[in-house]
């Protein structure tokens, strides 16, 4: 897909197909009353029979509509002029590219990027289009021998602004909005692999493979460099499997050598059977997506990588299967972690956060700024949150305020759950320093205490994306969150350090 920005009259547009907004009940917006004017009230003629009524998800396709230099006009229904904001926009930009897409047109100009919405400006605006354009066109079909060809696929897509004075904003946004975007790409189709396809070993080839593209700095670690280390929680969880665990370090360097890095640490279980604490049978197939934290941090270095942040960034991705055999870990049995503590492991299901605290105690050596791991770890969250929100748990309340800012700037959102020490109670046992579960209640934050107890030494948050990082049943795939959320805090991230650059003598407040 090909992107552009253009300020200019949308009557004038040479182009397959210009796109304006209606909205609800039949007024037209800024640029269909241009378009209006030029056809002599050809539109309004159309929406007083009640050729459309300006309603979401609605679209209104014309051919050569009078005064106009396009093949066609597409019109796509807002909803309520009052009630329209980011959602809406969203909602409506997919709608206008999902039809631009099946009208054989090969490309298309889109006017509801000039569209005003509560709060957000030009570069918010581009920036999501382009983000929901190629979520909308996403399509996971590798696996298939026959694909679902579309006759004359969408190939080029531009995005107007109403001023000469933003295209120089919208042009940088529109630069962010594809390196995102690609990066969730990536990591849909590393989630979206069955666990034959992408086991611990593909994910460290396409590690490296990512690595290569882009100059990042990248080491795997494997088996028995992890056993002289002590990783025996992350090892325990590799036992039952025949496919040997990897432990993947991905670096961005672009910061100062002195410049401390923000490290992501990624939950890659590519199978997830439970162990001998075994799953039910029903929906198990979408254990594949039980490493969506590992890709989400892989697709997020990518972004980092093609938006080239003035950030050192380090991606740190513990991989595994969690598998039942005559070597598995059994409930009961005892390990001690990279740190020196011992886990009692009471439920072999609850191993994304074996392999997470040796993964959280291991970049400890890089000295980071703030670490924020990523899993999908707890059903708990599902019930709590549902599929909206990410659950947010952290030891540093500045860093979550920046998460949740992140979170609503990138329209992918979290909530934060408290991590008070009263819960730590829950993980007490008689015959190690902690269990790994707490029981029941509270699912979601006695998980987080658990990997809290590792991360003492530096700002940390944690994501359970557990309800969010992919949908199951008819519509089953990878959602690609919440890559959008972590990038925008980078972005965030970035711009302070750009600004801190400018003044000389100055450094930014720490997290700590």
């Amino acid at each position: 897909m090909e992107f552009s920005i253009k300020s200019g009259s949308p009557e004038k547009q040479r182009s397959a197909c210009v796109v304006v907004g209606i909205f609800e009940s039949r007024k037209l917006s800024g640029p269909a009353e241009i378009i209006d004017r030029g056809a002599r009230q050809h539109l309004s003629d159309l929406l007083r029979r009640g050729d459309m009524e300006g309603k979401p998800g609605t679209t209104l396709l014309l051919h050569n509509v009078p005064g106009t230099l396009a093949d066609r006009v597409l019109l796509v229904g807002l909803g309520k002029e009052k009630e329209f904001r980011e959602k809406e926009y969203r909602n409506a930009i997919a709608t206008a590219v999902r039809t631009l897409n099946e009208t054989g047109g090969f490309d298309g100009t889109l006017y509801l990027t000039e569209l005003p919405v509560k709060k957000r400006d030009v570069t918010w605006r581009i920036r999501q289009a382009v983000m929901v354009s190629m979520e909308t066109l996403y399509r996971f079909d590798q696996l298939k021998s026959r694909k679902d060809d579309v006759r004359r696929p969408l190939r080029k897509l531009t995005f107007c602004v109403a001023r000469r004075s933003e295209l120089a904003a919208a042009e940088a946004a529109l630069g962010e909005g594809q390196a995102i975007a690609e990066g969730q790409r990536l990591m849909k189709d590393l989630a979206n692999l069955p666990g034959n396809h992408c086991t611990p070993g593909y994910l460290a080839e396409q590690a490296r493979a990512l690595a290569e593209a882009h100059g990042l700095g990248i080491e795997v670690l494997e088996k028995a460099d992890m056993e002289k280390l002590g990783m025996n929680t992350l090892l325990a969880v590799a036992r039952g499997s025949h496919e040997p665990p990897k432990f993947i370090v991905l670096k961005h360097q672009g910061g100062g050598k002195d410049v401390k890095p923000i490290v992501l640490v990624g939950k890659g279980i590519t199978f997830d059977t439970g162990g001998i604490s075994l799953k039910p049978a029903p929906e198990m197939d979408e254990m594949k997506y039980d490493m969506s934290g590992a890709a989400s941090v892989i697709g997020t270095l990518k972004a980092v990588a093609l938006m080239q942040l003035p950030l050192n960034v380090i991606g740190v991705i513990p991989t595994t299967e969690n598998m039942p055999g005559g070597s598995a870990i059994k409930p009961g049995d005892v390990v001690t972690s990279l740190s020196g503590q011992t886990v009692e492991i009471l439920n072999t299901d609850a191993e994304g956060r074996l392999i997470l605290c040796d993964a959280l105690t291991y970049v400890e050596r890089f000295d980071p700024e703030c670490v924020v791991d990523v899993a999908t770890l707890t059903g708990a969250c599902v019930i709590a949150l549902g599929n909206v929100a990410t659950g947010l748990l952290a030891n540093n309340e500045a860093l979550a305020r920046e998460l949740l800012d992140s979170g609503q700037n990138a329209y992918d959102r979290a909530w934060q759950l408290p991590l008070w020490e009263d819960y730590q109670e829950q993980l007490k046992s008689p015959f190690a320093d902690m269990a790994n579960i707490g029981g029941r209640m509270a699912g979601t934050i006695t998980a987080a205490c658990f990997l809290a107890r590792f991360t003492q030494k530096y700002p940390w948050a944690h994501l359970d994306v557990a309800g969010t990082a992919y949908r199951g049943g008819e519509k089953k795939g990878s959602t690609g969150r919440p890559v959008p959320l972590l990038t925008h805090f980078l972005l965030e991230r970035a711009a302070d350090a750009r600004a801190q650059a400018k003044k000389p003598g100055r450094r930014r407040k720490s997290t700590a």
